[in-house]
């Protein structure tokens, strides 16, 4: 019923733009930079880093990729990228499940997603601004206590951290 209602709605003709306007968008995308590290030689994001690692949150969130070549932007190949992903499908378990599969995927399963930017979520998206796919979770410390499934262990595993040592993680994923 949803499509139905976008589908009338005004829209700029077809296709709404026009080729030279799409490659212009297109190359502009391509050429964006990933959004830089902030302090991240501060000595509480280094220990939050390897807290991080040592947690388990690394197995998805896999920290660094070398991309390949790309014939369609020479200037994305060979590059060393730092997005914390791995860009697969994970069962994160029952209370993330929205009831939509797709394919293979049921509706538990979710592309673990870049972390990369992290920090700029509430600067891009205001105080109301929330994490997870679908901003349920208000701050970092409710969307990783969000993570089950596959991820359970490295929720249970933040759970039994310090005070001290959750606020460096916390302060890692900040400084993304």
């Amino acid at each position: 019923q949803n499509q139905q209602g976008c589908a009338g709605l005004p829209n700029g003709g077809t296709p709404e733009l026009t080729e030279k306007i799409e490659q212009a968008i297109v190359f502009y995308a391509q050429h964006l930079a990933p959004p830089a590290r902030r302090n991240h030689l501060n000595r509480d994001i280094v220990a939050g880093e390897k807290l991080f690692t040592t947690i388990g949150c690394e197995g998805c969130h896999k920290a660094q990729w070398q991309t390949g070549e790309l014939a369609s932007s020479p200037a994305s190949s060979n590059q060393l990228i730092w997005p914390y992903t791995d860009l697969l499908l994970h069962d994160m378990g029952s209370g993330l499940a929205d009831g939509i599969s797709e394919g293979l995927a049921s509706g538990q399963h979710w592309r673990t997603p870049p972390l990369w930017g992290l920090s700029q979520v509430k600067v891009v998206g205001g105080e109301a601004a929330g994490y997870l796919h679908d901003g349920r979770a208000r701050t970092l410390s409710e969307a990783i206590l969000w993570h089950d499934g596959e991820a359970k262990a490295s929720r249970i595993a933040w759970g039994r951290l310090s005070a001290q040592q959750r606020q460096q993680v916390i302060a890692f994923l900040n400084s993304l």
